[in-house]
């Protein structure tokens, strides 16, 4: 276990600094990313990593007990309805520092803290697999079947399909012949 901090923490007394970690989670759980120093991500990192453990749970103790940290209850509901369930099967690390360049003013060293994004991989059962081999066969299958029957194959043509507003104005013009066309021969039997 580390040896914890004596004196002034984060720059402050223990109650601002309980203040400004609930105020970097609540900031990293709404925007997914947060520029902070690298002191406080260190800091806050521990603490991000509990409230996403605790919201997995997802029952009405773990949500208070969140609520005791983040003050912001949409912030609560982003939490255990969007961020909780893309780490669900993740056992933690669920927060990435990435460390940049000093910042301009003082030169204190600057981090990025982050929610790691967890990626879906999809590994193959032997289900999927056999699926798979199956339909490779069926393929190979009609693929012969299609070049052992040279002669039966007939050569049809097939119409494009419709690309959109090109052909509608194609179609419109021809409407607006044939209406023309019957319009006209309707003048000429009434004239007769």
């Amino acid at each position: 276990m580390p040896t914890p901090t004596k004196g002034p923490r984060l720059g402050g007394s223990p109650a601002h600094e309980k203040l400004m970690l609930a105020n970097l989670a609540t900031s990293l759980f709404r925007y997914g990313r947060i520029t902070t120093t690298e002191t406080k991500a260190k800091r806050l990192r521990p603490l991000a990593e509990q409230l996403i453990t605790k919201a997995k749970r997802g029952d009405l103790h773990a949500r208070r007990r969140v609520l005791g940290v983040v003050r912001d209850k949409d912030v609560v509901f982003t939490l255990f309805d969007e961020i909780a369930p893309r780490f669900a099967n993740r056992p933690g690390g669920y927060t990435r520092i990435v460390k940049t360049g000093p910042r301009k003013g003082d030169a204190a060293p600057m981090a990025i803290i982050e929610l790691v994004e967890e990626l879906e991989v999809a590994t193959p059962t032997r289900a999927k697999a056999a699926k798979a081999t199956a339909r490779k066969a069926a393929r190979a299958d009609a693929v012969a079947a299609l070049a052992g029957d040279d002669e039966d194959i007939e050569t049809t043509t097939i119409k494009p399909a419709s690309t959109g507003a090109g052909e509608a104005k194609a179609s419109a013009a021809e409407e607006s012949t044939e209406d023309t066309a019957d319009d006209d021969s309707a003048e000429d039997t009434d004239k007769s």
